[in-house]
């Protein structure tokens, strides 16, 4: 399937269809296990060199990925003691807890990062009560397939219909989608950028609009941490946007008539290359 958005937006990079499936693409590129390992790699990898890739319920990477694509409340399995050993490992750290026990076993890890962002904490939150709210409020599902897969938008076949559909764009590019998004909207917020790691954000947030009456589009690759897991596969001006799919197909339609012909988006277009 060829997109008039990236036609017309001149993107670098292929449009990534998400598809809940029962069956694994031939040749899918795919993560061993739920011990490390990152999603937004597979989906850069998609994007920028055209790999299909599959994912199911024991074989996501980490379990912030596993949260990411549907797979239920996969925080709940989190290394050293779950949820409780999370909220620290996302904001102050376990260093200094009273936990001088799970310290001891936590340094026997073999990457240094990883027992600094243990012992440290990653300081994407202030407090463990913080994330413990930010849990909350995240989206969390059980996908009706065995496998998740990204796919380049033009190799969907015929009546495949994909649950969500993800942008890669600049900063040009993305003032275009978020006004392509609001077009035919009433009111001023029909994109969203929620706070998360890379996959909720092109995953359970844009399959919790998919649920929707009033799909909104997702903002994303804001992930500090998915941002440099990519970097030696994207160039570094790239945001996500994702929406459902049905709302790409209205989005699609609203293309020709828009400002998307009008001479201030032709003249920031021309300096583009494709």
């Amino acid at each position: 399937m060829q997109s008039k958005i990236a036609k017309c937006l001149k993107l670098r990079y292929e449009p990534v269809a998400i598809l809940w499936s029962d069956e694994k693409p031939t040749g899918a590129l795919g993560l061993k296990g739920c011990k490390g390992g990152c999603v937004m790699v597979l989906f850069a990898q998609t994007a920028a060199k055209g790999r299909s890739a599959a994912f199911d319920r024991e074989n996501f990477g980490c379990f912030g990925g596993g949260a990411g694509l549907g797979f239920g409340r996969q925080y709940e399995n989190f290394p050293f003691g779950g949820i409780e050993t999370f909220k620290y490992f996302l904001s102050t750290g376990l260093e200094g807890q009273g936990r001088d026990d799970l310290v001891k076993k936590i340094c026997s890890l073999g990457s240094r990062e990883q027992v600094e962002n243990f012992l440290q904490g990653e300081r994407y939150k202030k407090t463990p009560a913080l994330v413990e709210d930010f849990l909350k409020v995240l989206p969390a599902m059980e996908v009706s397939k065995r496998y998740v897969v990204f796919k380049p938008l033009r190799e969907l076949a015929e009546g495949e219909e994909p649950i969500a559909v993800v942008f890669l764009a600049d900063a040009d590019q993305i003032s275009a989608l978020i006004g392509l998004a609001n077009y035919d909207r009433q009111g001023v917020e029909n994109v969203f950028a929620p706070m998360g790691a890379g996959c909720h954000q092109i995953g359970i947030y844009a399959f919790r609009e998919a649920q929707s009456d009033h799909a909104r589009a997702v903002l994303g690759l804001t992930d500090l941490s998915a941002r440099r897991n990519v970097r030696h596969i994207l160039d570094k001006d790239v945001l996500t946007i994702a929406m459902p799919y049905r709302r790409f197909q209205e989005m699609e339609k609203n293309v020709e008539g828009s400002f998307l012909e009008r001479r201030t988006w032709r003249s920031l277009a021309q300096d583009m290359e494709i």
